[in-house]
């Protein structure tokens, strides 16, 4: 019987998500590290009754998809947990991840595409924000080790841009000099949580400090970066008090700067502020909204109603398509900045509300709203229930679902398949690349 802290040599037979499995003696077992088609020794960490999670130690016959990870945080680092294999190889593994989903959550039978990957899948992020940890004086920036809150110290990040890693180098700096307390999880106590970037495709760098209330020696933070990131454009405080792993508060303060960053996206441009929701992977984002706005096959007589609408990205790339789009979003300052972008980029027929799409929808479609098109962008949780009714009683003949979960995306694709919608087409978008992440685009049609 396995034990915990038991080496073992198994062979892999397929992948799970981003492991490796194998079986013994009737159990599953859910390998990292660990490729198909590989023997690898490997030590059980967890152990239930049906499954285990076991790491590789050593690979005895590696897998031609198998590759040296560059990044020297690979092993302790949550982050980006494909680097072991080839990037097609990564590739193959999210689309037998999607297609499972689909398959075994949903019940759908869909084709799915080949992954668009990325021609250079490296310094890709053009946001980060990494916890902060340690003591006053000594304080600990990075990402979180696999399946833990323990921060691991991280001085350059192989998927960020480069200026995120300045940004990050200037706040440990500052905190060091001026021994600032950084935020315990467990106590609850000190000041700086969480440190955020956000950088433009043009350089310009917004940073946002995310503390537990209002932080001393703010010219010197903000001349220390200044020096050191010649793009920078803006320096916010955001304030949290919370005592959850929410990372963004509901209060920002403009230290110096612009109050919004500007940002290119298919043509048009986008003005962002902290809490402002703008994909990750500029290059990418292109690709998956040029294949949303492909599966909606508008022809400029259409009404859309994008759910999830951010600060419009979506939206306005439909409304060039569309006679008029609607766009919902919870987040106040998300919807500002829609109409910002909306006013700058001469849109004038989109419309956003600030507001739940499962408390607005419903009252919208109860008072007529019948949009051709429904476009669907949520969070990894998916949509809720009420949702998905509203858009099967609105009754449109095309829904495009945008999802960052495929099991999310599948649940809530087999709840619209029951409502009369059939799946007609998938694909898959490498925007979180070497990570286990991928991001979907599903064209579901009335049958």
């Amino acid at each position: 019987m396995l034990r915990k802290n038991d080496e073992i040599t198994v062979e892999i037979e397929r992948f799970g998500g981003e492991m490796g499995i194998a079986h013994l003696d009737g159990m599953t077992l859910f390998v990292q590290g660990a490729l198909p088609g590989e023997t690898v020794v490997a030590r059980a960490q967890k152990v239930k009754s049906t499954h285990a999670f076991l790491k590789t130690l050593r690979v005895l016959s590696p897998a031609p998809g198998r590759a040296e990870p560059p990044c020297p945080y690979y092993e302790k680092c949550g982050g980006c947990v494909c680097q072991h294999m080839t990037y097609e190889t990564s590739l193959d593994m999210k689309r037998e991840v999607v297609r499972d989903a689909l398959r075994r959550i949903g019940g759908l039978d869909v084709e799915v595409r080949p992954v668009m990957g990325m021609d250079s899948p490296w310094h890709y992020r053009n946001k980060t924000a990494l916890p902060v940890g340690g003591e006053k004086g000594k304080p600990v920036i990075g990402f979180y080790a696999p399946r833990s809150h323990r921060i691991i110290d991280i001085e350059n990040c192989l998927i960020a841009r480069e200026e995120s890693d300045a940004v990050c180098a200037v706040l440990r700096r500052w905190m060091e000099k001026f021994q600032v307390e950084p935020y315990s999880e467990e106590t609850h106590r000190g000041l700086v949580r969480h440190i955020m970037s956000r950088v433009s495709r043009a350089g310009q760098v917004m940073a946002v400090v995310i503390a537990t209330g209002p932080i001393s020696h703010e010219r010197e933070l903000t001349a220390m970066l200044r020096a050191a990131v010649p793009g920078l454009c803006s320096l916010y405080l955001n304030i949290n008090r919370r005592n959850d792993n929410v990372i963004l508060g509901n209060e920002s303060r403009l230290l110096w700067g612009e109050p919004r960053l500007n940002d290119t996206l298919c043509g048009l441009q986008y003005a962002l502020s902290p809490q402002s929701f703008f994909q990750v992977n500029p290059i990418q984002t292109e690709k998956l909204y040029q294949t949303a706005l492909d599966f909606a096959q508008l022809t400029g007589n259409e009404l859309v109603a994008d759910l999830y609408c951010g600060a419009g990205t979506i939206s306005l790339l439909l409304a060039q398509k569309a006679r008029r789009v609607i766009g919902i979003e919870i987040v106040p300052q998300a919807i500002r900045d829609a109409e910002e972008n909306a006013k700058n980029n001469g849109v004038a027929n989109a419309e956003f509300h600030a507001a739940a799409a499962e408390d607005l929808l419903p009252q919208l479609v109860a008072q007529g709203l019948r949009p051709d098109v429904v476009v669907l962008d949520p969070p990894r949780k998916g949509c809720e229930e009420a949702v998905l009714r509203a858009i099967a009683q609105a009754a449109p003949r095309r829904i495009v679902y945008v999802s960052c979960d495929p099991a999310t995306l599948a649940r809530d694709a087999k709840i619209l398949a029951s409502f009369g919608y059939a799946p007609a087409a998938c694909q898959p978008v490498d925007m979180f690349c070497q990570t286990e992440h991928v991001e979907t685009v599903v064209l579901m049609r009335r049958s």
